[in-house]
């Protein structure tokens, strides 16, 4: 398997799974709650906090910009909502500095040409795309235009357009993350017998798992199945306003999936049958035949 490097680590088989906390907008455009996310991220063992950027004027439909909806302030048109959500210059610089500062690695889901460039000014280790932009070929082709590597998402596609996305971006410095987008999702829409598929069909390009369910058995699951790295929302309170934050993970639970994932790691072991020193005396105590 192809191990690709971010930042100063490498991902794929034979290393640690990578974890990552996608914040996303769940901070709702308040910095002060991003860098909440950040430190909670970092506290639970994460290697990675991501971001979602975009620029409202090109990713909200035209028809959908006057209409206007409930928000924690007060009503207000979708476009200013979309604003409103958005981080800006400032914000992202202090996130940089903090996230330097602290050790951890970060990045965003772009969502547009215009916010590719705009990440771009703070040199992030890689770009993640989204499920809705796996189809996305102008922007899957400006993110592999930086150099980075890619991180893409396979939720709400078909293994057609999935094989196109990856034919489209080459195997080069390329991870997959199977997903399932639905928000939460309920356990029988997971599927992770597909990080079984998607490895024998990409061959030597690491897979991973992005998840959105509730709870967090399903993640450990595949990292048993042999995702080589994940990806689940973090929140303060997952009774927050905001349409991720229901399926989300807290930060009690964020240090639990990662302590947990690091304990499956060790267990898993290298598939080769052997006696360990801690059986040898159960061994000679209780074997009644001896070969």
């Amino acid at each position: 398997m192809r191990k690709v490097k971010i930042g100063n680590r490498y991902i794929g088989s034979g290393e640690k799974v990578f974890v990552m906390a996608e914040a996303g907008i769940n901070h709702n455009g308040s910095l002060r709650l991003a860098k909440k996310l950040i430190k909670e991220a970092f506290t639970a063992g994460c290697e990675a906090v991501k971001f979602q950027k975009r620029t409202p004027e090109l990713c909200v439909p035209k028809d959908q910009w006057h209409i206007e909806r409930d928000t924690p302030w007060g009503r207000m048109t979708y476009i200013d909502y979309r604003h409103k959500v958005e981080l800006s210059l400032q914000d992202y610089s202090e996130i940089d500095r903090y996230c330097k500062k602290l050790g951890i690695m970060w990045t965003a889901s772009c969502w547009d040409e215009d916010s590719v460039d705009f990440i771009e000014q703070f040199d992030v280790p890689f770009y993640k795309a989204a499920s809705a932009s796996l189809t996305d070929f102008d922007l899957l082709n400006k993110k592999r235009s930086t150099g980075k590597p890619i991180m893409i998402s396979t939720g709400m596609s078909t293994m057609k357009e999935i094989k196109d996305a990856v034919k489209f971006l080459g195997k080069e410095d390329l991870l997959i993350a199977h997903s399932t987008s639905a928000y939460p999702c309920k356990p029988e829409e997971l599927n992770l017998k597909m990080i079984n598929t998607l490895n024998k069909i990409f061959h030597g390009v690491p897979v991973g798992y992005s998840g959105h369910e509730t709870g967090l058995s399903p993640t450990w699951a595949a990292v048993a199945l042999g995702a080589v790295f994940v990806e689940r929302h973090i929140t303060l309170d997952r009774a927050m306003w905001g349409s991720d934050q229901a399926a989300s993970v807290e930060p009690g639970g964020f240090k639990r999936l990662v302590e947990n994932i690091r304990d499956i790691e060790k267990s898993l072991g290298d598939g080769e049958k052997r006696i360990y020193d801690s059986e040898i005396g159960q061994r000679l105590k209780l074997r009644r035949a001896r070969v």
